[in-house]
Protein backbone atom coordinates (compact mmCIF):
# COMPACT_ATOMS: atom_id res chain seq x y z
CA UNK A 1 0.00 0.00 0.00
CA UNK A 2 2.51 2.30 0.63
CA UNK A 3 4.62 1.83 -2.61
CA UNK A 4 1.13 2.94 -4.21
CA UNK A 5 0.79 5.91 -2.39
CA UNK A 6 4.38 6.66 -3.33
CA UNK A 7 3.70 6.13 -7.38
CA UNK A 8 0.89 7.97 -7.40
CA UNK A 9 2.84 11.17 -5.05
CA UNK A 10 5.44 10.64 -7.98
CA UNK A 11 3.13 10.56 -11.07
CA UNK A 12 1.90 13.59 -9.54
CA UNK A 13 5.03 15.49 -8.68
CA UNK A 14 6.58 14.38 -12.62
CA UNK A 15 3.22 15.82 -13.56
CA UNK A 16 3.18 19.11 -12.01
CA UNK A 17 6.84 19.43 -12.98
CA UNK A 18 5.95 18.95 -17.03
CA UNK A 19 3.27 21.64 -16.18
CA UNK A 20 6.94 23.97 -16.21
CA UNK A 21 7.57 24.36 -19.53
CA UNK A 22 11.16 26.33 -18.54
CA UNK A 23 12.16 23.19 -17.08
CA UNK A 24 12.07 21.00 -20.53
CA UNK A 25 10.75 17.92 -18.93
CA UNK A 26 7.97 16.20 -20.96
CA UNK A 27 6.29 12.98 -20.83
CA UNK A 28 5.53 10.76 -24.33
CA UNK A 29 2.14 8.65 -23.57
CA UNK A 30 0.98 5.90 -24.96
CA UNK A 31 -0.89 5.79 -28.07
CA UNK A 32 -3.08 7.52 -29.22
CA UNK A 33 -1.97 10.10 -26.76
CA UNK A 34 -5.30 11.28 -25.12
CA UNK A 35 -6.01 11.60 -21.33
CA UNK A 36 -6.22 8.05 -20.36
CA UNK A 37 -2.98 6.88 -21.86
CA UNK A 38 -0.86 9.90 -20.18
CA UNK A 39 -2.55 9.36 -16.75
CA UNK A 40 -1.20 5.70 -17.53
CA UNK A 41 2.36 6.76 -18.45
CA UNK A 42 2.50 9.09 -15.82
CA UNK A 43 2.02 5.93 -13.49
CA UNK A 44 4.43 3.92 -15.62
CA UNK A 45 7.02 6.64 -15.51
CA UNK A 46 6.50 7.11 -11.50
CA UNK A 47 6.66 3.24 -11.08
CA UNK A 48 10.09 2.94 -12.72
CA UNK A 49 10.95 6.67 -10.90
CA UNK A 50 10.17 4.90 -7.52
CA UNK A 51 12.05 1.59 -8.12
CA UNK A 52 15.16 2.62 -9.55
CA UNK A 53 15.08 5.42 -6.84
CA UNK A 54 14.72 2.36 -4.29
CA UNK A 55 17.23 -0.48 -6.35
CA UNK A 56 19.83 1.39 -7.63
CA UNK A 57 19.48 4.87 -5.63
CA UNK A 58 20.27 2.94 -2.02
CA UNK A 59 23.37 1.58 -3.73
CA UNK A 60 24.85 4.94 -5.33
CA UNK A 61 23.68 6.33 -1.96
CA UNK A 62 25.84 4.32 -0.25
CA UNK A 63 28.50 3.95 -2.45
CA UNK A 64 28.71 7.75 -2.25
CA UNK A 65 28.40 8.81 1.30
CA UNK A 66 32.10 9.69 2.00
CA UNK A 67 30.70 12.09 -0.94
CA UNK A 68 27.69 13.41 1.18
CA UNK A 69 29.77 14.12 4.12
CA UNK A 70 32.57 16.26 1.54
CA UNK A 71 29.56 18.23 0.06
CA UNK A 72 27.57 18.52 3.53
CA UNK A 73 24.75 16.53 1.48
CA UNK A 74 25.17 18.59 -1.74
CA UNK A 75 26.07 15.44 -4.05
CA UNK A 76 22.39 14.11 -2.93
CA UNK A 77 21.05 16.80 -5.73
CA UNK A 78 23.52 15.55 -8.13
CA UNK A 79 21.79 11.48 -7.53
CA UNK A 80 18.66 12.58 -7.47
CA UNK A 81 19.18 14.43 -10.77
CA UNK A 82 20.84 11.12 -12.19
CA UNK A 83 18.06 8.99 -10.68
CA UNK A 84 15.86 11.24 -12.80
CA UNK A 85 17.88 11.29 -15.77
CA UNK A 86 18.23 7.24 -15.77
CA UNK A 87 14.54 7.06 -15.44
CA UNK A 88 14.25 8.64 -18.66
CA UNK A 89 16.64 7.00 -20.63
CA UNK A 90 14.77 3.54 -19.37
CA UNK A 91 11.43 4.82 -20.66
CA UNK A 92 12.26 6.74 -23.62
CA UNK A 93 14.00 3.41 -24.95
CA UNK A 94 10.50 1.94 -24.65
CA UNK A 95 8.74 4.94 -26.98
CA UNK A 96 7.09 6.58 -24.52
CA UNK A 97 8.20 8.01 -21.12
CA UNK A 98 9.46 10.59 -19.90
CA UNK A 99 12.28 13.11 -21.75
CA UNK A 100 14.21 15.83 -20.03
CA UNK A 101 16.14 18.80 -22.06
CA UNK A 102 19.40 18.46 -20.30
CA UNK A 103 20.58 16.94 -17.03
CA UNK A 104 21.10 19.95 -15.12
CA UNK A 105 17.06 20.73 -16.20
CA UNK A 106 16.64 17.10 -14.58
CA UNK A 107 18.46 17.88 -11.59
CA UNK A 108 16.16 21.10 -10.94
CA UNK A 109 13.13 18.63 -11.84
CA UNK A 110 14.38 16.29 -9.52
CA UNK A 111 14.51 19.08 -6.62
CA UNK A 112 10.73 20.18 -7.34
CA UNK A 113 9.28 16.53 -7.28
CA UNK A 114 11.45 15.90 -3.68
CA UNK A 115 10.08 18.78 -2.24
CA UNK A 116 6.57 18.10 -3.25
CA UNK A 117 6.68 14.36 -2.28
CA UNK A 118 8.25 15.58 1.21
CA UNK A 119 4.96 17.86 1.34
CA UNK A 120 2.45 14.84 0.48
CA UNK A 121 4.47 12.70 2.50
CA UNK A 122 4.07 14.89 5.81
CA UNK A 123 0.43 15.62 5.13
CA UNK A 124 -0.24 11.85 4.38
CA UNK A 125 2.15 10.44 7.19
CA UNK A 126 -0.04 7.93 9.49
CA UNK A 127 -0.18 9.95 12.97
CA UNK A 128 0.59 8.41 16.20
CA UNK A 129 -1.97 8.06 18.43
CA UNK A 130 -1.30 10.00 21.68
CA UNK A 131 -2.12 8.75 25.04
CA UNK A 132 -4.05 11.17 27.28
Amino acid sequence: MRFLIRVIINAFAIWVVTLIPALQVEVRPFAPGETLQLVLTLLAVAAIFALVNTIIGTIIKIVAFPLYILTLGLIGLIINGFLLWLTAWITSSFGWGLSLGSFWWGVLAAIIIAIINAVFGAILRPQKKRRD
